[in-house]
């Protein structure tokens, strides 16, 4: 009998019977990639939920998984759990203890599977405050238990049985996992997902990715813990997809290079970062090359799709490919022939550029509450405009609220916010999930983000600024790489900025200038002062006066998620950033 996926356990079995790959998940270990077939997954899969139910694991419990890395064990405890008939909780490695002990305490975690001994540490500081019976490492750590423990207890298949009993009793509207949002503000918020909410989700999407099903490859390395790669992750297990596991974001462009990804997800933080190198190898370039260079970058960004630019368009395009995009592909492989971007708003820039060198971002758009998928570009049947986040997915309504915030209602709509009746009731009315955005949709069903209703402001003198619009504007310009938008009740708009020390440094030497290289001394310079005003000034030509920066700031530190600035998909945590540069924020209005 076909397998039919209705439970995210159905998964490998449907690999299984649709392609049985030789090569399902492969992750470096010691410098070598280490492959599991597809059979071998579900072994381990099996000897894990047998040694889960030894344990004592009964149905509706909650098992916590946290990794650094994604890795392959990961995605067997992910099956091995969800077949007992318990919840997976997975949580972000990067948080603080506090936090963990909240979430572990909030989703009343008994068992807790994590990566390497920097994880561990930190569970190992706050796990007498929680309910934790035992935690289990994926690394072999002197004195501490190993996941090989659950595993070579599950060798014994007498309770088998069990395992396929308690399987049979998992009903697709049944909870699969807890996934604690980031929050930028706040305790994290457990968002209550089926089985349902996130098969749906896969199937639709699975309409809306051109893989060739059962011999491609997929490179992952965004946070499985967070919905958009697990929902991924579940999506290429679907297509037959080989899934290669990054060591980590600084390798990427190296495994890349190593296993030629066709398909590879990631957030614009990551393109643009991407980006920013391949600029400023080209600002390297001297003579015809460099001409040739930013040549072809322009190019590039004056790309449109399905031909519309014209055929002497297309013509230059070619040969651009040939002797410039070509190289771009190369430092990623050579293979891709689609990337996926989700979590924030991605820069049309990248868009055109990416697409037009061959490498297509599909850019899509939607949340944790969403399974998380609600729309997506496709370069198919004229399914791809830019700067839209793509057509609504097959099986998922949204309509356009009356102050234009975006309301969502499908399968695909979470259950819930755990614990938290009444958070729940004030986002999900009549059915509909009321996401916060804003948008519109246009005459050909593309849907456009224009804002985020939580994070307009007025100012002092009554007029409305919408942050993210100037800061998306901003981030264009190679010199700023982070840049937050304040003056709520205030008399103007301003900015703190983070500038791309990166490329500054490489400016610097670049104009033979008499500064310093550390980030106190670069910010202190009133020549790299007066550069960024002038990438402040070419931002608001593109605004209102009332909307304008008027003044900025910058800052020596790098924004990141361990410093508390981000959160662990790159969006600003706005209220921390704000009081850790109070005296910033004091200096341009109080001043």
């Amino acid at each position: 009998m076909a397998v039919e996926v209705t439970r995210l356990f159905d998964f490998p079995y449907y690999q299984l019977e649709k392609y049985n790959l030789d090569k399902a998940f492969i992750s470096k270990t010691s410098g070598e990639w280490e492959s599991i077939s597809t059979k071998e997954y579900i072994d381990k899969a099996n000897q894990i939920s047998r040694g889960l139910i030894n344990l004592g694991v009964k149905p509706n419990d909650k098992i916590a998984v946290i990794s650094s890395t994604n890795r392959t064990e990961w995605n067997i405890c992910d099956i091995g759990v969800l077949q007992t008939g318990a919840q997976n909780v997975p949580i972000y490695p990067t948080i603080s203890k506090e936090d963990y002990e909240y979430v572990l305490n909030h989703s009343e975690s008994i068992y807790c599977f994590v990566s390497d001994d920097e994880v561990l540490q930190k569970i190992n500081k706050i796990k007498k405050k929680t309910k934790l019976k035992a935690i289990f490492t994926f690394d072999d750590i002197k004195g501490e238990k190993s996941w090989k423990e659950v595993l070579e207890s599950g060798k014994d298949e007498s309770n088998q049985n069990v395992v396929e009993d308690r399987k049979a009793n998992v009903k697709e509207d049944d909870l699969a996992t807890l996934i604690y949002t980031s929050g930028t503000t706040g305790k994290p918020k457990g968002v209550m997902l089926s089985h349902k909410n996130i098969v749906s989700n896969v199937l639709s999407s699975f309409e809306r990715v051109p893989l060739d099903n059962g011999k491609d490859k997929g490179l992952s390395f965004l946070p499985v813990c967070h919905i958009f790669e697990r929902m991924i992750l579940y999506l290429y297990q679907y297509c037959g997809v080989s899934t290669y596991f990054a060591e980590s974001i600084e390798k990427l462009s190296e495994n890349a290079q190593e296993i030629k990804p066709n398909v590879m997800t990631a957030v614009p933080r990551l393109y643009e970062k991407i980006y920013d190198k391949i600029i400023l190898k080209g600002e390297a370039l001297s003579g015809i090359k460099k001409a040739l260079f930013f040549w072809a970058v322009n190019l590039g960004l004056q790309y449109e799709p399905n031909g519309a630019n014209g055929w002497w368009y297309e013509k230059k395009l070619s040969l651009a490919k040939k002797l410039i995009f070509s190289k771009w592909q190369a430092a990623l492989g050579g293979e891709l022939k689609l990337m996926v971007s989700g979590s924030a708003a991605l820069q049309q820039r990248l868009t055109r550029v990416f697409t037009a060198a061959g490498m297509p971002i599909m850019e899509g758009y939607g949340l944790t509450e969403t399974s998380p998928v609600v729309s997506v570009n496709d370069q198919r049947n004229n399914g791809f405009k830019v700067g839209t986040v793509g057509k609504i997915i097959d099986g998922v309504e949204v309509k356009i609220a009356e102050n234009g915030e975006i309301l969502v209602k499908g399968p695909n709509v979470m259950q819930g916010y755990y614990k938290d009746e009444e958070r729940t009731n004030n986002v999900i009315k009549n059915g509909y999930f009321h996401t916060g955005d804003k948008g519109k949709i246009d005459e050909d069903g593309f849907l456009k983000i224009t804002g985020r209703t939580k994070e307009m402001f007025k100012t002092s003198g009554g007029k409305y600024v919408v942050p993210p619009l100037l800061e998306g504007e901003l981030k264009q310009s190679l010199f700023i790489e982070q840049v937050m938008v304040i003056g709520e009740g205030e008399k103007m708009p301003a900015a703190i900025i983070q500038p791309n020390f990166e490329f500054l440094r490489d400016w610097i030497k670049h104009k033979e200038l008499q500064i310093g290289d550390s980030n106190e001394e670069i910010i202190a310079s009133d020549r790299i002062i007066k550069r960024i005003q002038k990438e402040v000034d070419k931002c608001n030509k593109n605004f209102g006066k009332w909307e304008q920066i008027k003044r900025f700031e910058l800052t020596p530190d790098v924004w990141s998620i361990d410093e508390g600035h981000l959160t662990p998909t790159m969006k600003m945590k706005r209220a921390v950033i704000k009081k850790i540069y109070q005296n910033l924020y004091d200096k341009i209005y109080k001043e």
